[in-house]
């Protein structure tokens, strides 16, 4: 299962193939992911004064020193933020703890792993008297062990040339396939899914949580045989392109895409959006100790890296100061501008991380039974 990390390095590197961007422009982007060279033995063997953060790219790049690297080098001499892309899942990140052969600072993860990992006692916790949680949006992008330097959306997109009287303003109209016939296309995941579908049997969004799961995989069950279900960002995008759904819950940045390069014809809508933080974890026992708390707090308090990012790839910015320095022609596509926001839900991660593993298996025996 791809995650929103790894398709946002796809689609930096398609902009580059397309000649939308240029090389420089695609180092910065992905610099400010996290997508920078892989580490080799050699420069671990020097991780005493390096700060190794793991991302989910695989890209041999030197942008990564650009963005967050140079800036946090020259405010602490003798150290600098080097790249392993080999995928930090909750999985490896649990073996190595577990191992005591712990050769990572700071993981590119998810509210979900957050909670999961941190209960286990796998991770460190957030020194908030050096991260400053005035620096993020909301308390669901400062975790107890983690926390976000960016966001993302579900959200929901459809063909306008199928709903000539108005499309879609709603998960109750997703679900109604009388108003609104045609395909479906949902994530094969449940984190998403079910947060839809229990705002589609009515529940207040102000206070959708906990989510009754039996009762939101029975509602998926209702149009299991009219939905399709996706992997990757870039299937999801097909999934909507060739026609075969008319609608689907898919990453914001996904929806941009098909806007755009349709020239309107593929619509989203922040209403009942799930808005989700990017969360950065630190697993117990780091080489780098406590100075992965600085670099942390560092990609936290510049709201002008967050916004080129926004920029470029359409990740939004999670520091407050961001909204007013971001241009007006992209603020319609930010899921953290205040307009977008205010009619989003903000995922519960410390929930989801508590149930998550016995949910999607279940959503999981739904969809492929």
């Amino acid at each position: 299962m791809q995650t929103f990390q790894q398709d946002c390095i796809e689609l930096a590197w398609r902009k580059f193939n397309r000649g939308e961007v240029s090389r420089r422009t695609l180092l910065a982007g992905l610099a400010a992911l996290g997508a920078a060279p892989m580490l080799g033995g050699e420069a671990q063997a020097q991780a005493a004064r390096n700060l190794v953060m793991v991302n989910w790219g695989g890209i041999a790049n030197d942008g990564f020193g650009r963005f967050y690297g140079e800036p946090f080098a020259a405010a602490n001499p003798g150290w600098r933020v080097v790249q392993d892309s080999t995928g930090p899942s909750a999985g490896r990140i649990r073996s190595m703890v577990e191992s005591g052969r712990v050769t990572w600072d700071l993981c590119d993860s998810s509210a979900t792993s957050a909670t999961l990992l941190g209960g286990l006692n796998l991770l460190n916790r957030i020194d908030y008297n050096v991260v400053d949680r005035n620096n993020v949006i909301g308390p669901t992008f400062a975790l107890d062990h983690g926390a976000a330097p960016y966001s993302f959306s579900n959200v929901l997109v459809y063909d306008s040339t199928k709903f000539p009287n108005g499309g879609p303003t709603s998960w109750a109209d997703f679900w109604d396939l009388r108003r609104f016939p045609g395909t479906r296309l949902l994530r094969r995941d449940a984190a998403g899914a079910l947060d839809a579908a229990q705002m589609a049997l009515g529940k207040d969004p102000a206070n959708l949580y906990p989510l009754d799961i039996r009762a939101c995989i029975a509602k998926v069950r209702e149009i299991r045989r009219n939905c399709v279900f996706w992997n990757s960002g870039s299937e999801s995008e097909q999934f909507i392109r060739t026609g075969e759904a008319v609608m689907g819950q898919i990453w914001h940045t996904r929806a941009k895409v098909l806007e755009q390069e349709s020239n309107g014809r593929f619509k989203h809508i922040w209403n009942q959006g799930i808005l989700q933080p990017g969360i950065f974890v630190s697993p117990r026992g780091n080489p780098g100790g406590e100075m992965v708390q600085r670099l942390l707090a560092s990609m936290l308090s510049n709201p002008e890296q967050q916004v080129e990012l926004l920029k470029f790839l359409g990740n939004g910015p999670t520091n407050p100061r961001a909204a007013a320095l971001v241009p007006e022609e992209f603020k319609r596509f930010n899921p953290t501008d205040p307009a977008n926001a205010r009619v989003q839900v903000a995922q519960n991660g410390t929930w989801w991380g508590g149930v998550y593993a016995q949910a999607n298996a279940d959503y999981i025996d739904m969809v492929t039974g």
